[in-house]
């Protein structure tokens, strides 16, 4: 074929070309029009003619026109892109990159990108990567998704043939596009755009572009906050990581390069590596890390070793705890000859400081903090629990179950069941079900009461020879798990027995496994998992329903082959939905945190005919998939949720849609906006509950705007969904005012358990909902991912479990488990609470807790009209004389009322002074204040000088006013809380008081999660955080002045008795002596 008739075929194709084209870029008129016009060319025809000249300057001058007027005229250009494209194939054309550039902008308008990126490549340096204009952004973007698919093949590559054994040759990749690619990265670099740099590396698999950019954040720091320093990024890369960002496939290789850059730095960041090992699984590595750290004889060195082994006790799992445990022993009793050498030896570790480390990494120091908080800062309302109990029918046992269930949520952790013990009588109306319920919320309310459980729950828990009531055993099992949640190691052995011992009481069997599961949940206890199996096999629908969700719950996270098979075989097996149902959601805990590993398995649950398994695939994702955001995740959910024939699968996948977004709650109203329009109610119901879960604690605005319309729904179990949902949103919110969204959803509960016309299924959504507001004393929220963003594993499982109590209510309780204290604990190297204060920068009342409820009734004044009668003048002057004489002696009266009221007021000021005085010295006695404050204040030791008729003994007082100043100068210096301020000055009038704009809080102390960005260290401070800009969780505290003594709280009793073994001597021996002879 001659080059002419080549050039005529082509011509005849891109003629065709751009008349398919012709309205394919609904935006290309409008962006044509916006561009530069050149009025003085009408057509490119001529500049068209000069590319058939010899003259190859002719033809170069011809392409650098049209390059110009490519906007204008590419539909003629478009006639002779033969010519253009021979010109960059002829080699010896000295402008061919100019060709492959035009040839580029003309394919760009006709919409083949494809070729307009090939001849973008060949025009190499002329494609100016900074131009800014659409033609580049479009072929950019173009240009990195094939770079990032081509390494991504790469890697894929790779990766499989190292799992074989083999080596891969490395996919090609065109060496132009690499170029562009890398010159985009370079300009970027150069601005310091650090963010986009990072996303096109983790794109394109490409760790060594990310260590790069991490690196450089030293030397060029960039304007963002997680650019500005190295350390920063690692923080912020960590967190992308641990995202569904990133590929589970690819994430380990990304951690173990964050690990690589920590040991590299000059100054280790033992915290930030400590929790790349842990999401590693490295057990071993975290180990060696806490050995050399409490092996050190600096001080920082040690308490950065607590401050570590608590957010590993914050984030792991049973098993992984107990790895680093094994592997972090204290050193073997030595010879007591032996003793003095080996304490004089430098370096060596303190075995109180290792037994102290094994105290943390058991999670017992953990546990009596958070108790002690819990037991201390309680403010639990009993006020609103007797109302709800006067309000409700008497008659029905489903209200009478809620309010036992909110009382143990409203006490959750405080060990206050006062209100149970003042109304035993009414208590005692639980029957079967009920009090099996009832004697379970003891584990709630006593969660993490440790050493007393047994002894709590004696009364209770089936004794040899003894047949009690098998619901109240079963339910003492369950709260004996409940006590010892996610730390069951020491009353494994108990519950095992129970549950040997059951025989074929299958409600024993039913609360035994629960406490099995929640116990030792993620412990992959192999011998727990075939005593449980054998339950199951027993084809006994309440116990094996339990058996199976404790099977999921102690194999949580494993993704076990064997467990998940032999539980699907059995769920095809068995006739009982309970046991189906409990099989299903104990498959999905098999795959919690297990992300793309559990699609195959999500996959052939849809496909089963049982929606009971289809169930169960929602929730394998709601598991898998929690807190990642995953776009797959996602499309599933939401394809399931408006095509599945079953409402249960539908309103499940809904749910699970709050799983995956509750790192980003933001996003979750938005994406189910639709769905709480839905014609189905179950899918109302579903986009209520993913709401509540997702945006939990956080008051979100859009949130509520979406729930508000579902509290009027027609239908009762939307309405309840709807209700649980507003008071998981509002939980700890601080807007206290009448008319805030909070008083409001006050209002409606407490208007919904009164009413006697309400649906009872609405009613006990309502209850339940009054409990989750005020849970834990006020002092707890839901939080499914900690400070650091790591998931916290029992809160997701917690609320997975809970959603379920749709089908059976005892498994409410297992919300408690999503409860965080939100709490401020400071501690010494000890593993003591000094007394340390730091500041708030809000007014006390902007994080204040609820006003109390109150039983006054708005009273209408009664007036009563006067008569009015007329008198003679005669009466007029007598009375006028009369008022003279009473005028006489009111004035005298006045003036004795002056000197009473003056004598009133000197005593009511000493009564006060000494209130104040009294309720100081309470103040200290509770560690509140110093004894050099309150020396200070109360004026003590300074005698009296008087006469020597009088007594000298007495020591003077401070007068009122002094007083109050004084305390008042002392909270303004940071020396007294603000807590202890109000205790002190609550017996004086606070007439035209301002509040002050800043609040101190004391240790420990309530920090909400919106109030931690405020709070800050005192001018001065002598304690410090080991870890720099904590303010909430446990906070290992540097004392900046060790040599002055340290004024401590006192021991909490749980973790005082949890160190006994740590401070325990051995005792002296005796002293020797002889027998007396008979």
């Amino acid at each position: 074929q001659t080059r002419r008739e080549w050039r005529g075929a082509r011509g005849a194709e891109h003629r065709a070309r751009r008349a398919r084209s012709a309205g394919t870029l609904p935006g290309m008129a409008t962006a044509v029009a916006a561009m530069p016009k050149a009025p003085h060319l009408t057509s490119s025809v001529g500049l068209l003619a000069m590319l058939e000249e010899e003259e190859k300057e002719i033809k170069a001058h011809a392409l650098r026109q049209l390059d110009r007027v490519v906007p204008d005229f590419w539909a003629e250009i478009s006639e002779s892109l033969p010519d253009i494209e021979s010109l960059y194939e002829d080699d010896e054309f000295p402008q061919r990159q100019l060709a492959a550039l035009v040839a580029s902008k003309v394919y760009y308008y006709l919409g083949e990108l494809g070729d307009a990126l090939i001849f973008a490549l060949g025009a190499e340096k002329l494609f100016h990567v900074d131009e800014g204009s659409e033609y580049v952004d479009t072929l950019i973007a173009k240009a990195i998704d094939e770079y990032c698919l081509l390494y991504q093949k790469r890697y894929e590559a790779a990766a499989a043939a190292e799992k074989e054994g083999g080596t891969s040759a490395d996919l090609p990749i065109d060496k132009r596009l690499v170029d562009l690619v890398e010159r985009m990265v370079e300009s970027s670099l150069s601005k310091r755009a650090y963010q986009m740099v990072i996303g096109l590396a983790l794109e394109a698999r490409r760790q060594d572009l990310v260590e790069r950019v991490i690196l450089l954040c030293d030397s060029a720091p960039g304007e963002h906050e997680h650019d500005s320093s190295t350390g920063k990024m690692l923080d912020y890369c960590f967190s992308l990581f641990s995202s569904a960002v990133v590929p589970r496939s690819f994430r380990a290789d990304l951690l173990g390069l964050l690990v690589r850059i920590y040991r590299s730095l000059d100054s280790p960041d033992h915290l930030g590596l400590c929790r790349c090992l842990a999401q590693l699984g490295d057990a071993p590595g975290v180990a060696a890390i806490l050995s050399s750290l409490v092996e050190s004889s600096d001080v920082e060195a040690v308490l950065m070793c607590y401050q570590v082994a608590f957010d590993l006790v914050d984030n792991c799992t049973q098993a992984f705890l107990g790895a680093v445990q094994e592997r972090v022993q204290p050193k073997k009793e030595v010879p007591a000859e032996a003793a003095a050498t080996l304490a004089a030896e430098p370096g060596e570790p303190s075995s109180k400081a290792l037994s102290r480390l094994q105290l943390i990494l058991s999670g017992e120091a953990l546990i009596a903090l958070n108790l002690d908080f819990l037991v201390r800062s309680n403010k639990t309302d009993n006020l609103i629990l007797t109302q709800m109990k006067k309000s409700a029918d008497q008659r029905n046992s489903l209200s009478h179950s809620a309010i036992v269930l909110a009382h143990s949520i409203m006490n959750a952790g405080t060990t206050a069941d006062s209100f149970l013990r003042d109304n035993l009588e009414w208590l005692s109306r639980a029957t079967n079900w009920a009090k099996f319920s009832a004697t379970a919320t003891l584990g709630v309310i006593h969660r993490g009461h440790i050493k007393q459980a047994l002894s709590l729950l004696a009364p209770y828990l089936p004794q040899a020879g003894m047949s009690a009531s098998p619901y109240s055993e079963g339910g003492a099992l369950f709260a004996l798990g409940i006590i010892h949640a996610n730390h069951g190691l020491c009353i494994r052995s108990y519950l095992l027995d129970a549950l040997r011992n059951a025989g074929t009481n299958e409600v024993v069997q039913h609360g035994c496994a629960l406490g099995i599961g929640i116990a030792m949940m993620g412990s992959q206890d192999a011998d727990l998992y075939e005593e449980l199996k054998g339950v199951l096999f027993n084809d006994s629908a309440v116990a094996g329903e339990a058996a199976a969700l404790a099977m999921g719950l102690v194999m949580l996270g494993s993704a076990s082959p064997k467990a998940v098979e032999e539980m699907l075989g059995y769920a095809h097996d068995t006739a009982h939905e309970k046991i189906i149902r409990g099989l299903a959601v104990g498959i999905a805990l098999c795959m919690y945190g297990r992300e793309e590993e559990a699609d195959s398995l999500v996959t052939s649950l849809l496909h089963e005919p049982d929606p009971i398994l289809r169930y169960g695939a929602m929730y394998t994702i709601a598991f898998a998939y929690a807190c990642t955001g995953s776009n797959s995740a996602l499309r599933t959910c939401l394809h399931v949720a408006v095509s599945d024939v079953s409402d249960d699968v539908r309103r499940a996948a809904v749910i699970a849609i709050g799983f995956v977004l509750a790192n980003a709650p933001a996003q979750c109203p938005r994406v189910v906006k639709l769905l709480a329009e839905s014609y189905n109610p179950h899918v109302r119901y579903g986009s209520a509950f993913a709401v509540g879960i997702s945006c939990a604690g956080s008051g979100s605005k859009e949130a509520l705007d979406l729930l508000t319309p579902m509290l009027a729904d027609p239908i009762d179990y939307v309405r309840q969904g709807a209700l649980l949902a507003s008071s998981m949103v509002l939980m700890q919110n601080s807007d206290h005012k009448p008319e805030s969204r909070q008083s409001k959803h006050r209002e409606d509960l407490k208007k919904v358990v009164g009413d006697k016309h309400e649906d009872t299924m609405t009613k006990f959504g309502a209850i339940v909902a009054t409990g989750l507001l005020d849970a834990g004393g006020r002092n707890v929220t839901i939080a499914l991912t900690s400070r650091t963003g790591n998931k916290i594993m029992p809160a997701i499982v917690g609320m997975g479990v809970f959603s379920h109590f749709w089908f059976w209510h005892p498994l409410c309780l297992f919300v408690s488990l999503a409860f965080t204290p939100t709490a401020a604990i400071g501690l010494n190297s000890d593993l003591r609470m000094p007394q340390w204060r730091f500041k708030s920068a809000a007014p006390p009342s902007a994080f204040a807790y609820p006003p109390p409820a109150t039983n006054d009734k708005k009273e209408v004044a009664s007036t009563v009209a006067t008569a009015s009668l007329s008198t003679t003048a005669k009466a007029a002057k007598i009375d006028k004389a009369k008022k003279a004489e009473a005028e006489a002696a009111e004035a005298a009266k006045a003036a004795q009322r002056v000197e009473e009221e003056r004598v009133a007021k000197e005593k009511a000021d000493r009564e006060a002074r000494d209130a104040m005085l009294s309720s100081l010295t309470e103040l200290h006695k509770r560690g509140s204040v110093t004894g050099t404050l309150k020396a200070a204040l109360a004026k003590e030791g300074a005698a009296s000088v008087a006469d020597d008729s009088m007594e000298t003994d007495q020591p003077s007082k401070p007068e009122l006013g002094e007083l109050v100043a004084n305390v008042k100068a002392a909270h303004f210096r940071g020396d007294m809380s603000t807590a202890a301020m109000a205790t002190l000055l609550k017996h004086v009038s606070k007439a035209g008081e301002v509040e002050p704009d800043f609040e101190v809080l004391e240790n420990p102390s309530r920090v909400l999660r919106t109030q931690e960005r405020h709070c800050a260290l005192l001018p001065l401070s002598r304690y410090e955080p080991i870890a720099k800009g904590r303010t909430s969780g446990v906070i290992m505290l540097k004392d900046m002045s060790p040599e002055a003594a340290e004024e401590l709280l006192p021991l909490p009793a749980a973790l005082a008795a949890a160190a006994e073994v740590v401070d325990e001597e051995e005792p002296a021996p005796p002293e020797p002596f002889t027998l007396p002879e008979e």
